[in-house]
């Protein structure tokens, strides 16, 4: 699907959307969103910039030569992003091409960063004069949504601590896999914080003569920064939890074997006291009372009881 944004009055504003590009003006358009492109989509753009865009498996590339370079077609940043599908995070990679007066990005997913912008355009909500300054809006609106991201995963994390710490009847097994969940997704937010201040980076270098550009760089670094943080205080209270919640499973297990041990002890005697009686000797004293088995239940009985009013006098039970 392609996208075609114009920069009027300090205002983005979308101007076309859907698959009737040929007679599209792709030439005046300040921002070009190329989201799952089509071979003839792909076509179009790479006669317009007089170079091939990029494929998905050079998008995916970790190196830095390959995800932040200048050629001939502009500025190229590779950077990460934070997708969800069924109830787990994931990343996706959006390559954005940087022209002096045009910005174009490839990608092969919806993201959400994406689509909130668009719906801010739709409300004149997003100011920029160039393609430079809708670049670094595109960063800030990643920000924004991986600290929301972040937030969210502290409230959940709330709710995990009060299940493992306060509930006496919570489930810990599901506290673990709720925490397991938390932790991934808390590095993947991390993975993308930390690929966006090595974008910021590389940006600040390349618009070196924008000082107010600049500024705005430092002040998403500094924002970077202080998500980080934020995330490492995630993960000292997830691992935190973590063993809390392994605690806690430890001491019911060990709860449990006690009562098999106590059990096992308090049944041993009249055990005993019944494999005696249960001989086969012909010179037995005991087999000819007249009160001989009620005997020997009083016996086992006793026999039972005997450890058990030990072990509680002890405070065992």
């Amino acid at each position: 699907m392609l996208r075609l944004f114009q920069i009027q009055h300090g205002k983005i504003n979308e101007t076309y959307s859907g698959s009737d590009y040929r007679s599209q003006p792709l030439e005046d358009a300040a921002w070009i969103d190329l989201q799952e492109p089509e071979e003839e989509e792909r076509d179009l753009l790479e006669q317009l910039l007089r170079t091939e865009l990029p494929e998905s498996d050079d998008v995916d590339e970790l190196e830095s030569s390959a995800r932040y370079f200048v050629d001939s077609a502009g500025i190229h940043v590779h950077s990460l992003y934070l997708t969800q599908s069924e109830g787990r995070h994931d990343t996706a990679t959006a390559a954005f091409i940087l022209q002096p007066k045009r910005l174009i990005t490839v990608r092969d997913t919806e993201l959400a960063d994406f689509r909130l912008l668009r719906m801010r355009a739709r409300r004149n909500q997003v100011e920029a004069h160039n393609a430079q300054e809708l670049l670094i809006q595109l960063f800030e609106q990643k920000v924004e949504n991986l600290a929301d991201a972040l937030e969210d995963n502290y409230l959940k994390l709330g709710e995990v601590s009060h299940l493992v710490l306060e509930e006496e009847e919570g489930n810990l097994e599901d506290a673990i896999d709720h925490l397991a969940k938390l932790e991934d997704s808390n590095g993947k937010i991390r993975l993308c914080l930390m690929d966006t201040q090595r974008s910021i980076a590389f940006l600040q270098r390349h618009l070196k003569d924008d000082q107010e550009l600049r500024e705005d760089c430092w002040g998403i670094l500094r924002d970077i920064d202080t998500l980080m943080s934020h995330t490492t205080f995630l993960f000292e209270k997830i691992n935190f939890l973590m063993d809390s919640t392994q605690g806690f499973i430890s001491i019911e297990q060990n709860k449990i074997i006690k009562i098999f041990s106590i059990a096992a002890v308090v049944f041993l005697p009249p055990t005993m006291v019944a494999s005696i009686y249960g001989m086969n000797f012909e010179n037995m004293p005991e087999l000819q009372w007249l009160l001989g088995y009620p005997w020997a239940l009083l016996l086992m009985l006793l026999a039972g009881m005997a450890p058990y009013l030990y072990f509680k006098k002890k405070g065992w039970l």
